[in-house]
């Protein structure tokens, strides 16, 4: 197809626009890695002190994670997830010692038992267990503490006539 003045127009379909590529560079290191589960999210903290030049790519079964320190230490993270993510509804924060990620999964409502594919864990992933929560037994849980509550109430309630406290008028003198 050729417009006015002989120049040729050229079509980009969707597919043919991709994000640049991360790729590994020599002599990097992983950054210490903690995540957690939520109902409908993945939580992501990558901890790197002073992280710049940061570039994140989520894609629907990964992430790559690529960054310097503050030493100007080379660190690159690759994640293949254990099961798939909406990418475009991943957020990323940069702050002065981690990189923070919420990523979305596409099943709600299923635990991940772990962040990635690979049954083996490298070192450098952990859970975060200071915001860990065991979410899938939430509801159970609390409907078990609200019939035990209720089951409590029944009990006084089933305990007969309270006690006269004819006596306690003596105490007044």
């Amino acid at each position: 197809m050729e417009r006015a003045g002989g120049e040729e127009a050229t079509r980009t379909t969707l597919r043919e626009v991709k994000m640049p590529k991360i790729v590994r560079p020599e002599n990097c290191q992983a950054a210490k890695t903690l995540w957690y589960d939520r109902k409908n999210y993945v939580t992501i903290n990558f901890v790197v002190q002073n992280p710049k030049d940061v570039q994140v790519d989520v894609q629907d079964t990964k992430i790559i994670l690529s960054c310097k320190d503050v030493d100007d230490n080379n660190i690159y993270n690759e994640i293949e997830f254990y099961d798939r993510v909406y990418k475009a509804d991943s957020r990323e924060k940069v702050f002065d010692r981690t990189i923070n990620l919420l990523i979305r999964k596409v099943k709600e409502n299923v635990a991940w038992p772990r962040l990635q594919k690979d049954l083996a864990k490298p070192t450098w992933l952990l859970v975060d267990f200071d915001n860990w929560r065991d979410w899938e037994h939430e509801e159970e849980e609390g409907m078990a503490e609200y019939e035990e509550y209720m089951d409590m109430l029944n009990e006084m309630k089933n305990k007969g006539e309270p006690p006269a406290m004819d006596d306690l008028d003596d105490l007044s003198d």
